[in-house]
């Protein structure tokens, strides 16, 4: 995507233009809830979150240099707000750091229903959930999760693959 797509609205928004506002967050708040929501996991707070990521994204939006595209940067400030909201809450990270991690071979042809894949996300412990989101759905590396959420690189790729492993019992019993 071009990185200057969004140039003249950014624009118009950074001159304080209301409908312009209007527009950027019509083109940005349903993706930014979603992910909002696969992080915290409760809706009131992702509505909150998207809330005050938009606030925060157009009192500074001076800051935004175009170096990456507009999407990228509002995401990073709502996973930003996302780990502040759960750190606020005292959520251990490392919630899971203990249970032993069992391997299984998947069997090849094995396929389940996306919308029961998300309803066991949902069920996940909050540092599995926030794990596998920002990693399989959202594209984070290992080594991005780690500076993100203040864990080692290790502990993120254990974190995953614990969140796998606990996912796939979920999605079979259920």
């Amino acid at each position: 995507m071009n990185v200057y797509i969004h140039a003249p609205l950014i624009e118009e928004c950074r001159q304080g233009n209301s409908r312009a506002q209007f527009r950027l967050y019509n083109q940005y708040s349903k993706a930014m809830y979603n992910l909002a929501y696969r992080i915290l996991n409760n809706r009131e707070d992702a509505e909150d979150i998207l809330q005050e990521t938009f606030v925060e994204c157009f009192r500074n939006l001076g800051s935004f240099r175009f170096e990456s595209t507009f999407g990228a940067w509002l995401k990073k400030i709502l996973v930003n707000k996302c780990i502040n909201q759960i750190k606020k809450k005292k959520i251990d990270l490392t919630l899971c750091e203990t249970l032993p991690s069992v391997i299984y071979e998947e069997e090849a042809e094995t396929t389940y229903d996306t919308g029961k894949i998300f309803k066991g996300i949902e069920k996940l412990p909050d540092g599995y959930r926030i794990i596998l989101t920002l990693y399989l759905l959202e594209g984070y590396d290992h080594s991005e999760i780690s500076q993100i959420l203040g864990i080692s690189e290790s502990t993120s790729k254990s974190q995953y693959s614990r969140a796998k492993e606990k996912l796939r019992k979920i999605i079979t019993t259920n």
